[in-house]
């Protein structure tokens, strides 16, 4: 009777455990953290009814895979550590070999992390080019009570982190839409950074773009040599908006005659849809307050759902 309790408690300890509501990230990931934990529980269940441990062997192999994999989570060396504004760091993450993530335009991995115990799942995209040999990059903001940003803060060259994905994208063709026009906030520039540099770095794709990029003050733009770099392109509109700046006479001059302030209301949506040189094609990044603020300004412009892609 012993040995039976034994070997049911032995059982038990294998079980996957259900997830807690912290771990999903909420980007509507497929797998889903919760798609994962019925796949696994199945599979206990079916190695539980055999009786046969090594029916639980599988999964434990691919993890160990240095490859990024949407099922099960893989460590990855951080290279560097850049800080870039106040409370916004780039980090680059070692890839082996010379591979590269082979991640489609706008594509998010998850994080985990955990923090006093609990653990924490959260979407991020990153913003090297998706054929980068040997590395890719992360854009993260901190937040002073965010669980996840406690434990980026924490991190060091050399600390191994574990990402799964990718997942989502926008599925971009090149010449598809006459112009894009990309909203973004903050770090909800991520995403169109990848999709921005594949239209430069390809000749034959002569899509406009037009991004407008939504900052507080002029000094939490990020990247900012590389939003020049890619203003210089004929092709490609740059446009920021700065929430709490109250005057553009401080800012360096080549940044004053696309720079407003204040906020991105529904009037300037208005002149900046007006503006584009061809129907526009919309991304959004951001908060959802935001999303949901520039999908109704957007409708006010003429905009219909149809054409505008969330991320």
């Amino acid at each position: 009777l012993q040995t039976m309790s034994g070997n049911e408690h032995d059982w038990l300890a294998l079980k996957p455990q259900e997830p807690s509501p912290s771990q999903c990230c909420g980007s509507g990931c497929k797998p889903c953290i919760y798609d994962v934990y019925e796949k696994d529980l199945a599979q206990w269940e079916r190695a539980k009814a055999k009786q046969d441990k090594s029916l639980l062997m599988e999964k434990k192999e691919q993890s160990s895979n240095s490859e990024l994999n949407p099922d099960t989570f893989t460590g990855f060396n951080i290279i560097s550590v850049e800080q870039l504004t106040e409370d916004t760091y780039q980090y680059k993450f070692e890839l082996p070999g010379n591979s590269s993530l082979q991640l489609s335009l706008g594509q998010h991995i998850v994080l985990r992390g955990v923090v006093n115990g609990l653990e924490v799942q959260r979407a991020y995209t990153p913003i090297s080019p998706g054929n980068a040999e040997g590395y890719f990059e992360v854009l993260m903001k901190c937040y002073e009570t965010g669980l996840m940003s406690q434990y980026i803060k924490t991190w060091k060259k050399g600390d191994t982190v574990f990402w799964r994905g990718p997942f989502g994208g926008f599925p971009y063709q090149p010449n598809k839409h006459g112009e894009l026009l990309m909203l973004a906030s903050g770090t909800g520039l991520a995403p169109m950074l990848p999709i921005l540099q594949s239209i430069t770095d390809d000749e034959e794709d002569e899509t406009f773009v037009t991004l407008v990029g939504c900052f507080c003050t002029f000094d939490k733009i990020y990247l900012k040599p590389l939003l020049k770099d890619l203003a210089g392109y004929w092709n490609i509109r740059i446009f920021y908006i700065l929430s709490q700046e109250t005057s553009l006479e401080k800012l360096p001059w080549s940044y004053q005659e696309n720079t407003y302030t204040g906020r991105l209301n529904e009037d300037l949506m208005k002149t900046i849809v007006n503006s584009c040189r061809r129907r526009p094609f919309v991304l959004i990044c951001g908060s959802s307050a935001f999303n949901e603020d520039m999908s109704r300004y957007l409708k006010a412009a003429g905009i219909e759902e149809n054409s505008c892609f969330v991320f």
